[in-house]
């Protein structure tokens, strides 16, 4: 039997949601650290986690009003580890709150408070990828980090932002380019892939996932948070990371005058823009352009600056085909408004 690794020593985890990606990692984290409490908090649970002396569970919905209170009697301890997994809270908020507290912070995904992407009174670029990116890389530079904080670190985005890296180095392989050790600063990897001839990223995902049962009409079915899905799919607008090479400009795109100018996005919703994309299961087929923070980070990583101006960054974008059940119930809510 494999040994397993165990990373650390944490008094306090607080995990926030309890949705399908907060009941699979509830699991990963009990196997790979030693703690003293795992506290999770969910308004909503579809199913309630098993508790014990060592979980506990808070069904409670953290809001701008309440969440210093209830995170204030969670992180107690030296060493206090929040995961937040959970739409309709303050990425940014929760953040400055670990770090005044001295607690490492971990998410996959930029998110605002509820009520923050439905609202037609915010400009649609602040309820943009792009927009919610600079306004947390703000509130960065502007503090001095007593801890660890990572954002939009999930599988996709995250994890496919080292699978880029690794694609390079095996491309260099592959082509015959000389590349005697792995790049180590921003400006290697910019400058790697530049001399590749990379021009484009697809990040492309095909749900294939299937139901004995029929979905009824005005029913929203989805394979993972579906509150989620309509924030990116139908109230945030379609963006991807703009290359230099791109000598024409899609209908409806407006570009950033503010920032790393890395991104453009469309007055359109994500579900309303479709693009040509290929994955292994189905070879040629169409995604959806549905906004994604790995289209602008990626972009704005491997960008290549000369006396201060971008001579090379690579177009970057998320190309998404839910399952069928998934895109029949975006399409309905996106004709019946």
């Amino acid at each position: 039997m494999e040994a397993q690794r165990v990373y650390g020593y944490i008094n306090n985890i607080c995990i926030i949601g309890h949705g399908s990606i907060g009941k699979g990692t509830l699991p990963l984290i009990k196997r790979h650290f030693k703690f003293d409490r795992i506290t999770i908090i969910d308004p909503h649970p579809v199913e309630v986690p098993e508790v014990s002396e060592t979980v506990e569970f808070i069904r409670i919905g953290l809001t701008h009003d309440n969440f210093k209170e209830i995170l204030d009697g969670i992180f107690v301890g030296k060493v206090c580890f929040c995961v937040n997994l959970s739409v309709g809270t303050s990425s940014s908020e929760i953040m400055q709150y670990c770090q005044a507290k001295g607690v490492f912070y971990i998410d996959t995904v930029k998110e605002e408070w509820e009520g923050h992407y439905s609202n037609k009174d915010i400009d649609l670029y602040k309820r943009s990828n792009y927009g919610l990116r600079e306004a947390l890389l703000k509130d960065v530079r502007q503090h001095k980090l007593k801890t660890t904080a990572i954002s939009c670190c999930g599988a996709n985005p995250g994890m496919v932002s080292w699978f880029v890296k690794q694609a390079l180095v095996n491309l260099a392989h592959d082509i015959g380019f000389p590349l005697e050790e792995e790049p180590k600063s921003r400006e290697e990897w910019g400058r790697l892939m530049m001399n590749l001839g990379v021009k484009g990223i697809h990040i492309a995902e095909r749900d294939t996932q299937r139901s004995n049962e029929i979905r009824s009409p005005k029913e929203f079915w989805n394979t993972w948070s579906v509150d989620g899905f309509i924030s990116e799919g139908y109230h945030q607008p379609s963006e991807l990371g703009w290359g230099t090479h791109e000598k024409w400009v899609p209908q409806n795109a407006v570009f950033h005058r503010e920032g790393c100018q890395a991104a453009i996005y469309m007055t359109k919703p994500g579900m309303n823009v479709t693009v040509k994309t290929w994955c292994p299961t189905y070879g040629p087929q169409m995604g959806f352009l549905v906004t994604h923070d790995e289209s602008i980070s990626i972009a704005d990583f491997f960008t290549v600056r000369e006396n201060n101006e971008v001579v090379f960054r690579p177009t970057c974008h998320y190309a998404y085909h839910p399952c069928a059940d998934a895109v029949a119930s975006a399409l309905e809510i996106i004709g019946s408004g």
